[in-house]
């Protein structure tokens, strides 16, 4: 896979224009044989679990149009899902249930999934590249970890895993909407919409599926 970027990658280097395989080739050339990349969906809803997937992408296979999640169609997302489950090397995806979500709190349950979703790779990594400022805890020691501000717009492999870890969660939101009608989650996927709220208002929160500790979910 040609990198786009020149000269030795940085972790706080600008943003490029779109999402390069610098920083995974620079671990490939320290002897790595495996570089995932690590991000999640989920932080900021109101009901549902936090989803996290770990990517190793083919480096002789490219897969067009790999962006940050955020910036994509929910087609197009669907489109390069299918694409990365069929090309990539290996995807694992992981996920921490509301409940525990409240247990704990959404920053420890978030490096929970990634840390689950990242050990869970078959074949198995030895280099992964973390979306944002935290390395999850708990990783084997001989394993290369490193944050990356704004990964999911500067790697391609993060780039793939928030698409992944999005994917899941939404359709984890749909079959979670039929289980649970009048929430409308298959619309605003447990966000805190003015519709969701409103239902929240109106029907109170379920246990397991909306994070209590959140609110309004924290005054009932």
């Amino acid at each position: 896979m040609t990198s786009h970027a020149s000269g030795s990658p940085l972790l706080f280097d600008p943003v490029p224009q779109e999402p390069d395989f610098a920083f995974e080739e620079a671990l490939y050339k320290k002897g790595h044989n495996a570089v995932a990349g690590v991000d999640e969906a989920g932080r900021g809803p109101l009901a549902g679990p936090v989803v996290a997937a770990a990517i190793v992408l083919d480096p002789s296979v490219e897969i067009a149009g790999l962006a940050d999640s955020k910036a994509l169609t929910a087609r197009r997302r669907d489109i390069l899902f299918d694409a990365i489950m069929a090309d990539a090397r290996a995807v694992s995806v992981a996920s921490v249930c509301a409940d525990s979500i409240d247990a704990s709190d959404i920053r420890k349950a978030s490096l929970a999934a990634m840390r689950a979703c990242v050990t869970g790779l078959l074949p198995r990594a030895d280099a992964a590249l973390f979306d944002g400022r935290d390395v999850p805890p708990g990783l084997p020691p001989e394993f290369a970890a490193q944050s990356l501000i704004k990964g999911d717009a500067r790697c391609l492999s993060v780039a793939a895993a928030s698409i992944v870890a999005k994917v899941s969660r939404d359709r984890m939101l749909v079959n979670l909407c039929t289980a649970h009608p009048g929430y409308g989650l298959s619309g605003h996927k447990g966000y805190g919409s003015a519709g969701h709220r409103a239902a929240i208002e109106r029907l109170g929160g379920v246990a397991r599926l909306h994070r209590f500790t959140f609110r309004p979910l924290s005054g009932l």
